[in-house]
């Protein structure tokens, strides 16, 4: 019964926003988010910071976001990390941004563990550490992250964290690329040109092996 009543309201919520009547959107919602609910919290923040820019508030979308995160809600850690990660409605802070980007991917959230490998990749709020990068990049990649995939690609293809490699390299951007990430496609196409037919050939059979294991078997 609980469950039912306060699905009206955040369906309400939803349909107004839907039809651009963020006002009313925000009035609906408000009531439940002011009492704890965490769905309404996360929801209404997500409405101040994705309306026209001239009504977004990142300041509104900032607090009910922290308070969802709190509450331990993945997505909502993983917008305050990019909050703080891009400096919206609050001072740039690498650190902040880590912080619930590292708790979000604890729950196994795949953007965090992206963005989080990100981080130590480039050494923003850390010190650059490329094995901690591969860690993330690859719980994210076995789990589908077409950007962790790529950037997995990269690291391989270059020797950074982990042994160069140009058949896992082939490998992770040939997955990549599979997804529509273009730069992944031309950074496979341009090391194939280093490659024998052979390496290509091992490579496309990991590919495949990846694939077909459903990211389980990618070694």
């Amino acid at each position: 019964m609980i469950g039912e009543v306060l699905a009206d309201p955040l369906f309400d919520a939803q349909q107004a926003y839907l039809t651009g009547d963020y006002v009313k959107a925000k009035e609906i919602i408000l009531p439940l988010a002011e009492e704890g609910n965490v769905l309404a919290q996360y929801n209404l923040a997500v409405i101040h910071i994705s309306t026209p820019d001239s009504i977004k508030n990142y300041q509104e979308a900032m607090k009910w976001f922290h308070l969802a995160s709190l509450q331990g809600d993945a997505d909502a850690q993983v917008w305050l990390g990019v909050m703080y990660d891009q400096g919206q409605g609050v001072t740039q802070d690498y650190q902040e941004a880590m912080k619930w980007y590292r708790l979000a991917s604890l729950q196994g959230h795949i953007d965090a563990q992206f963005r989080l490998g990100v981080m130590y990749d480039q050494g923003q709020g850390v010190t650059q550490d490329y094995q901690e990068a591969i860690k993330w990049y690859r719980l994210a990649a076995e789990h589908g992250s077409s950007g962790a995939q790529a950037s997995l690609g990269i690291m391989y293809g270059q020797g950074q964290g982990v042994s160069k490699d140009d058949i896992r390299a082939y490998m992770w951007l040939d997955l990549a690329a599979s997804q529509g990430v273009n730069l992944a496609e031309h950074g496979r196409n341009l090391l194939a040109e280093k490659m024998t037919l052979f390496q290509i050939n091992e490579a496309q059979k990991k590919t495949m092996n990846c694939k077909n294991s459903d990211y389980k078997n990618c070694d």
